[in-house]
This record gives structure tokens, C-alpha cells and sequence, in this order.
């Protein structure tokens, strides 16, 4: 099961889990609180652009109620999830079958484009 699919086991709310997979811009504003969304902006400006994330990033999500430690693991869970990325593709390591429903090519394909 991708960390996808039992996210929206648990939350029951599998339709905005196939959104967030895709492209968590796509949520509505129900869907996707102004902090959770200023979490995933974070989240995409620290790993696609490192060198430019300054204390506004931080501020904004403190303006909207995220406790430093919160923010924290927040930029702990980010950095880890990119670090073993990057291991894995310099490694060519592919994922289990059971982790997508879907095949890489096609989640490459059609995945959200940033920047």
C-alpha cells in the first residue's frame, strides 16, 4: 500500500488522497486547509529550490499556527524523504511492486510539473 492510499484509509478521504498524489494544488480549499497548503508550498520550495528558502518561509507557517517543533519535524521529514530519494535514484533503485498502483513512467509522466 503507497503512503498515499493509507493516508486516505485513515483520514477516509481517498479522493483528496489521489489528489495530493497528483498535484495537491488541485484540493479545494475544504479539502486543503490555508496551513496545510502553506506546508506543501514549504515543502516544494525546500525541495526544489534549497538555497532560496529564507525566515518568511518559516514566519508564514508560524502566521498560521505551526509551532516551531512542528516545523521542525516538518523540515526533518522533508529533508529525510529527499535525502533517501536521492539515494535511490543515484543507486537506481526502483520501488516494490507493492508501493504503487501505478508504473513509474507513467507517474513521471503525469505527475504535477513544478518550476
Amino acid at each position: 500500500m503507497s503512503h498515499a492510499e493509507d493516508f486516505g484509509q485513515e483520514s477516509s478521504k481517498p479522493d483528496v488522497a489521489e489528489k495530493l498524489i497528483w498535484d495537491y494544488r488541485t484540493c479545494t480549499d475544504s479539502e486543503l486547509d490555508e496551513a496545510d497548503r502553506a506546508l506543501c508550498d514549504y515543502a516544494v520550495k525546500l525541495t526544489l529550490t534549497p538555497g532560496q528558502m529564507n525566515a518568511a518561509d518559516v514566519d508564514r507557517l508560524k502566521d498560521l499556527g505551526l509551532s516551531d517543533s512542528q516545523i521542525t519535524v516538518a523540515v526533518q521529514v522533508i529533508g529525510y524523504f529527499s535525502y533517501i530519494n536521492r539515494v535511490a535514484d543515484g543507486l537506481d533503485v526502483g520501488p516494490e511492486d507493492w508501493m504503487s498502483r501505478i508504473a513509474k513512467d507513467k507517474w513521471l509522466a503525469e505527475k504535477a510539473k513544478f518550476g
